[in-house]
């Protein structure tokens, strides 16, 4: 575990964020951070000046397909399959302006 933070830095990052721990929480939390903060430690030791910026560790590229119009269902087969219609449109309970 990391020396250099306490059960009561954990408590007072908590109360600024205002959380309500309970002791339990705040020990687990402690060990959990610690680990977190020396893991990153650990990170910031390494020497990567030759190691150039990226945003993500494998080359990606996005495969796209091409956008082609095609054919679709007709609007009633759908409304069909619905299970409320009404003029031509989708059935949905009413919301707006009613009271929780």
């Amino acid at each position: 575990m990391s020396s250099s933070l306490s059960r009561d830095d954990v408590e007072k990052v908590a109360r600024l964020a205002r959380l309500r721990l309970t002791e339990a929480e705040l020990d687990l939390f402690t060990g959990q951070l610690a680990q977190i903060l020396d893991h990153a430690s650990d990170l910031a030791a390494l020497d990567l000046h030759d190691v150039a910026p990226t945003a993500h560790p494998f080359g990606l590229i996005n495969v796209m397909r091409d956008d082609l119009v095609e054919a679709s269902l007709p609007p009633e087969e759908i409304l069909r399959e619905a299970p409320d219609a009404e003029q031509g449109r989708f059935g949905v309970p009413r919301i707006v302006g009613e009271e929780p």
